[in-house]
């Protein structure tokens, strides 16, 4: 039988540790709420008590279950008030010195069976457990914010620690409605060990200025689904926790350099550019705390007038490709108003792409989303042919042909000799040069990629991507026709993987080496990053569904660019694509999907 806890203690009253005391006070359990001041004290109870109203007003709590949450919760100054408490969980900031000092003060003042628990995100809880005389009895109980809202808990047992302890701790978990994933003490735990290196990747991005922080984080929304972008949650963290983070991972974690926190982090703490809880970060807010962001002198102008700014009249657009994504961008040209010539090598493949569109079309028809005279417009909109001369008169052409880098290269150089002067030449490459395709042309100032994402009617995002010959008229016309298709365009620099998959990837490769390490299960690691960060799938379900053999060539092609050693592929990744195990279109990946 699991260990009753019938009162809490919780030391530290941040945004974290109110939060942690509204999970037990809602689910019945008496917490003793400590701080070190009145003052503190008095803010710790605030935001209590602003979350609890904030419920209330959206009718996710009554108000009578709010007053009686209230009354089960006391309130104190010092640690002496947790004398009687069955469990304290501390929620204190991320310094190991601190929370050690914490933990030698409670090991005397706490009865000798109660358990005592730390919420850090990053540091040693077994650094921390040594401070006490029962280390056995010391874990990690490590929520996210906000800790009423997520689902996730991460218990991090030390070596040490009792495995009643550890079974305990589960049952509480279950009894407070969370998901708990079970893991040992290692640098990040699951969560932030796969999050810190994508969002201090994202921050060298920016640093660099490769893109602007609006197409970063815009580029991550609608690529791939995430709650927030990169740099608004870097902002919402708080960048000094996120350095804090960050530097500790990387001293814990074998100094991967991945880790190593982007100089413009701490030079933006330095200069007291917090995130929301100071006004400004990345991002500048309405006042210290608020969520709403107000414009300042990085805000792009995002009106159409600025946009269409030296661009190019569009009339009329080539598409040349027969597969999955040629037939999307096709669609989405028509649907748009343009006139489309569709270039396929032969009338039997026109005619298959025609059946696929109209398919699309008749689709979206079906569910109310187009009328049928729309659908007949568009389809009169395309011309069907199997030769290159027709592009002759064209104003864009976009390319979506098989990602081999001679083919595109030779197909530009006859798109070259056939189309007019100052039409731009778009590939849809996903992973290869855009200046390797543009130098086999006499106009490379014309030539940018156009990365449209699967499926293209749907997916709201296109990576405009330039190259260091690409003119600014190109980029405008570029962006302006993103526009015109109701699409956000974002504009990067022609560097492998661009935004999307130079971020996506490495985590996606780092959860293989956490898996391949034993460190955790598939499942659980997909848990953590659905639940306690909001992912709309985990890792190993998006590589099951990208393929494992297509992740293993972006994966490769960053490598070889950037020759970063954290790049590298994993070996479990390239053992199981050699043994044929791709993912959900071979049956197996890193699931068996044959018995579904």
């Amino acid at each position: 039988m699991a260990r009753e806890f019938t009162s809490v203690g919780v030391v530290g009253l941040g945004t974290m540790g109110a939060g942690i005391v509204e999970v037990f006070a809602r689910n019945g359990i008496d917490v003793v709420a400590v701080e070190i001041s009145e003052a503190a004290l008095a803010r710790g109870r605030a935001n209590l008590t602003g979350s609890t109203d904030r419920a209330v007003a959206k009718g996710k709590l009554a108000e009578a279950d709010r007053d009686a949450l209230h009354s089960r919760v006391d309130f104190q100054v010092g640690l002496d008030a947790l004398h009687a408490v069955d469990l304290v969980i501390e929620a204190v900031p991320e310094h190991l010195d601190l929370k050690q000092r914490i933990f030698a003060q409670l090991d005397k003042v706490c009865k000798p069976e109660a358990i005592l628990a730390t919420n850090t995100s990053s540091l040693s809880v077994t650094e921390i457990s040594v401070a006490t005389t029962r280390p056995n009895q010391v874990i990690g109980i490590h929520f996210f914010n906000p800790a009423p809202v997520m689902k996730l808990v991460e218990v991090v047992r030390t070596v040490v620690t009792s495995a009643d302890v550890v079974a305990d701790v589960e049952a509480l978990g279950e009894r407070l409605g969370k998901v708990d994933v079970t893991i040992s003490d290692r640098a990040g735990f699951i969560a932030n060990a796969l999050l810190f290196g994508y969002l201090n990747h994202a921050v060298s991005m920016f640093e660099g200025r490769y893109a602007t922080r609006e197409d970063i984080d815009a580029a991550m929304k609608l690529g791939c689904g995430l709650p927030m972008g990169p740099l608004a949650l870097m902002d919402l963290i708080g960048l000094d926790t996120a350095y804090e983070i960050l530097d500790t991972m990387y001293r814990r974690g074998g100094r991967d350099r991945r880790h190593a926190p982007v100089p413009l982090i701490k030079q933006m703490v330095t200069a007291g550019l917090l995130g929301r809880k100071s006004g400004r970060g990345f991002y500048t807010y309405e006042r210290p705390g608020s969520p709403v962001v107000v414009p300042d002198d990085q805000t792009p102008v995002a009106s159409q007038a600025a946009l269409a700014d030296g661009a190019r009249a569009i009339a009329k657009v080539g598409v040349v490709g027969s597969g999955t994504m040629a037939t999307g961008i096709i669609e989405v040209f028509a649907k748009a108003g343009y006139e489309v010539v569709s270039v396929t090598r032969g009338a039997e493949k026109s005619a298959k792409v025609f059946e696929t569109v109209k398919t699309s079309l008749n689709k979206g028809v079906v569910r109310g989303k187009l009328s049928e005279e729309d659908r007949e417009a568009a389809l009169g909109r395309i011309n069907w042919s199997a030769t290159l001369e027709h592009l002759a008169d064209v104003d864009l052409v976009v390319e979506a042909v098989v990602e081999e880098l001679s083919v595109k290269k030779a197909l530009f150089a006859s798109l070259d000799e056939i189309c007019k002067p100052g039409v731009v030449l778009a590939t849809t490459t996903s992973s290869l040069p855009v200046i390797d395709v543009a130098m086999a042309t006499q106009r490379p100032a014309d030539v940018v990629g156009l990365h449209f994402f699967n499926p293209a009617p749907v997916m709201p995002l296109v990576e405009v991507v330039q190259t260091i010959r690409t003119s600014p008229e190109t980029t405008a016309t570029a962006r302006a026709v993103c526009a015109a298709l109701g699409k956000t365009g974002v504009v990067c620099g022609d560097r492998s993987g661009f935004i999307v998959n130079a971020l996506l990837f490495p985590y996606l490769n780092d959860a293989v080496k956490m898996l391949e390490a034993s460190y955790s299960t598939a499942d659980d690691i997909d848990y953590a990053m659905k639940l306690g960060c909001g992912y709309p799938m985990g890792p190993f379900e998006l590589l099951d569904v990208v393929g494992l053999d297509v992740s293993l060539a972006i994966q490769r092609e960053l490598y070889l660019e950037l020759r970063e050693p954290g790049f590298a592929p994993a070996p479990l990744l390239e053992h199981l694509v050699t043994a044929g195990y791709l993912g959900r279109k071979s049956g197996r990946g890193f699931r068996d999907h044959t018995r579904r």
